[in-house]
Formats: C-alpha cells, sequence, structure tokens
C-alpha cells in the first residue's frame, strides 16, 4: 500500500491494519497521524464546536492519532519537525519512541505516536512540491497555455489516438520556452533553472496537454510515470 504524508484518516486505518496484520508492505512516507472520531455540533449563533467521541487504534493498538498531551504548539511542531525527514530522506530515529514500540503476529516491529511509519521510505519529490509547481497546478495559467497551443494547432492533434499520444508526445524545447515565456508575461512567479526542474516541468506540461484532448485519467497516467512512491514499488518489484 501507498502513503504519503497527506494520507489521513481512513487510508491511516487500513494501512495500519494490513500492517499489523502483516498483510503487504507500506511504502511512502509517514502518515499525517489524524485518527480522531469528531461530532459536530452547531450552537445558537451559528458557529458549532467539533466533540472527540472516540479514536482510531490499530490492531495491535497503535494510536493513529498525533498527541495533544504537550499542548497545542507542540502538536503542530510535531508536524513540522517531520519535515526533516524529506533531507535525510528517511523516518528520523526519534519518531520511532520504545514506549510506543508494538509487536505484530510475526514479530515486526511497528511505532504508535501519531501516523503510520512505512515499512520503506521512499523520497519526497521537492520539485513537484515545490512552491512553484503548487502554483502551476493550483491555477489556470497551465491550462490557458495549452488551450492556446491546441487552438493554434488542432489539426496536428486531431488523428492522434491517446496511447499514441502517451507513448511519442515529449514537450519541445520550442513549447518549453514558448510557455516561459508566457508565464512570464501573465504570471508573478520565478522559474528555477537546471534540468532536474526542466525535465519535471516538461511533465506537468505533458499532462496539461493529455488532459484537455483525452481527460483527466489519461493526464494521471503522465505524472504516475514519474510518482517517486510507485518508481519505488517498481524498483522493488523487479528485485
Amino acid at each position: 500500500m501507498l502513503i504519503n504524508e497527506n494520507s489521513a484518516s481512513a487510508s491511516e486505518i487500513i494501512a495500519g491494519a494490513l500492517q499489523d496484520n502483516d498483510k503487504g508492505t507500506i511504502i511512502g512516507q509517514r502518515s499525517f497521524g489524524k485518527g480522531l472520531v469528531q461530532r459536530e455540533m452547531g450552537l445558537g449563533d451559528g458557529s458549532a464546536i467539533r466533540l472527540t467521541t472516540a479514536r482510531y487504534y490499530t490492531p495491535t493498538g497503535r494510536s493513529i492519532q498525533r498527541s495533544y498531551d504537550s499542548g497545542t504548539d507542540a502538536y503542530y511542531e510535531s508536524y513540522y519537525k517531520r519535515l526533516e525527514d524529506r533531507k535525510l530522506n528517511q523516518v528520523q530515529p526519534e519518531s520511532r519512541v520504545d514506549s510506543l514500540k508494538f509487536t505484530t503476529p510475526k514479530g515486526k516491529v511497528v511505532y504508535g505516536g501519531g501516523g503510520i511509519i512505512p515499512d520503506i521510505y521512499s523520497p519526497y519529490d521537492s520539485i513537484f512540491n515545490s512552491n512553484q509547481f503548487e502554483f502551476l497546478k493550483g491555477t489556470g495559467v497551465l491550462d490557458f497555455f495549452v488551450f492556446e497551443q491546441l487552438d493554434k494547432h488542432r489539426g496536428r492533434y486531431k488523428s492522434v489516438s491517446e496511447s499514441q499520444f502517451l507513448k511519442e508526445f515529449d514537450i519541445s524545447n520550442e513549447i518549453y520556452q514558448q510557455f516561459l515565456s508566457y508565464l512570464n508575461a501573465t504570471a508573478d512567479i520565478e522559474v528555477p533553472e537546471g534540468m532536474s526542474f526542466e525535465a519535471a516541468l516538461k511533465v506537468l506540461l505533458k499532462s496539461a496537454f493529455t488532459k484537455q484532448l483525452f481527460g483527466d485519467s489519461a493526464a494521471a497516467k503522465v505524472l504516475l510515470k514519474i510518482d517517486p512512491i510507485l518508481n519505488k514499488v517498481i524498483e522493488l518489484e523487479s528485485l
């Protein structure tokens, strides 16, 4: 099963249950740590409060929820401290607290304390999760650029099938430079130099072309090819 830092609640319950019952392998990054069951209660002034009514535990008894015992500030600090995992490309040793150690039926050691620690850690993709990429993915600048490109050259793509497009189409340096010029004229964003960022941005551009031509599912296939967690799975399968 694949998890990352944004995997929360139900996905963590499933990951924890699989791990605790020695079923499969959990790959990715440490999950978010949301294991509370809450009931929302409306108040007379239109506001509401959320009352915690239960907590989620894995079969071995691990708590999924990150602890509030040291206060709200410490709760949020513990999340940001996990960002250090990205630099080390592994879960920090202090995240594995001996007092929260549990053992599965087959003898595998797992830890509680909030979130699910994967069996195999996969590096965090710092480029695709950068501020620049979050901006590009969250605004319409990519879609507007691609729409204009397709509108100018619609005949070029008219008879191309999805499989052919995914296999043969690549973002040329000409299109890439046109996008950089478009971006410079329409958005206040600085694009870092370097081949790694350029290669990733070309993939993002290809996914935008694919989305407009063949839909969301086809576009996802483009991004999945460079997903570090999925590639980690493929690497392990080939061993």
